[in-house]
């Protein structure tokens, strides 16, 4: 008698009262222990728990290329002390990383989390504005890089590693939006094009040549979209919920912006495919002033504000739950 072996399915298959439908890619084996055939295929795109982070925080930055190897730094405890502390995830949970040189909140952040590079921000009180510092860190250790050419904090940052990296927006002391661009090579920071709609707390993912810009206020809350090409930005579909807080990743093409507050903390999640935003899975726990990692289809959510009294430290995956049908 011929053995059924494991094999992809890719064709429209009837499993009991599921049907999984042509392009539903999926795989098909026999479980031995139930004696059944059994379809697993990659269902609707949700969030999911994670690793709970050690230090909880908001204000804070992550980079990472995906959901499975990012990194979290500086931001607010709840004492409240703004804090230089780093950590890594796995996939499952974090660990302790380099101490930042710098203690600060508010900052952004590019690329991975073993290449990663930290500017701008807010250092600890009783200072009131921000800071042109840049660090990067190599996995271990976080090493002083050239400042940025215009002090700032509740900015945005892209970028692919420590040393091709892009800010943009933010805030300057004592009462100025800001629409500069700066691009860094690892030596040096240079002017870039202007924003289009100056603005603060706002969100970004992508490239130094290649990023996204969303959300954020000007100072009301706004939700619109642009896209840098290494030299100017240029308008993009909206998104469709204004906010601002909020955490990206992904890239100018196929970006996820998710969390916020609009102004009421909001869990909602879109996804961008390069002209227009289209909604997605919302996040498990509403928050705003948190950070994100990843890309569209395997993102990271962690740290953040659930009210303006409550800094959580949970962690939530974006990605596609697998579905298990039986014969």
């Amino acid at each position: 008698m011929a053995q059924l072996q494991s094999t992809n399915i890719t064709q429209c298959l009837n499993l009991s009262a599921t049907t999984v439908c042509s392009g539903a890619t999926g795989y098909l084996w026999y479980n031995t222990s139930i004696n059944k055939l059994q379809y697993s295929y990659a269902g609707a795109t949700a969030w999911s728990s994670g690793g709970v982070m050690i230090n909880t925080r908001c204000g804070l930055a992550g980079v990472g290329a995906s959901s499975t190897a990012s990194l979290a730094f500086g931001g607010q405890t709840p004492a409240p002390a703004t804090v230089a502390c780093t950590e890594t995830y796995n996939g499952t949970s974090w660990s302790v990383g380099g101490a930042m040189i710098q203690a600060r909140q508010q900052l952004a952040g590019g690329g991975t989390s073993t290449a990663a590079l930290a500017f701008g921000g807010l250092p600890p009180a009783p200072a009131t504005a921000g800071v042109t510092c840049t660090e990067n860190y190599n996995g271990s250790t976080w090493t002083t890089g050239c400042a940025m050419i215009t002090a700032r904090y509740q900015l945005a940052g892209a970028g692919s590693s420590n040393t091709a990296a892009l800010v943009f927006g933010g805030f300057i002391a004592p009462a100025t939006v800001a629409a500069c661009t700066e691009t860094y090579n690892g030596t040096s920071w240079t002017a870039g094009g202007l924003l289009i709609v100056a603005r603060l707390r706002l969100a970004g993912s992508g490239t130094n040549t290649a990023a996204l810009a969303f959300g954020g206020s000007s100072p009301t809350t706004v939700a619109c979209t642009e896209t840098y090409n290494g030299t100017a930005w240029t308008t993009g579909g909206a998104l469709i919920t204004a906010r601002v807080r909020l955490a990206g990743s992904g890239t100018n093409t196929a970006s996820l912006a998710f969390g916020g507050g609009a102004p009421a903390v909001v869990a909602c999640t879109e996804t961008y495919n390069g002209t227009s935003w289209s909604s997605g899975g919302a996040l498990s726990t509403a928050r705003y002033s948190l950070a994100g990692a990843g890309t569209n289809t395997a993102a990271l959510a962690f740290g953040g504000f659930v009210t303006p009294a409550t800094i959580v430290a949970c962690t939530e995956s974006y990605g596609a739950a697998i579905q298990v049908c039986t014969l």
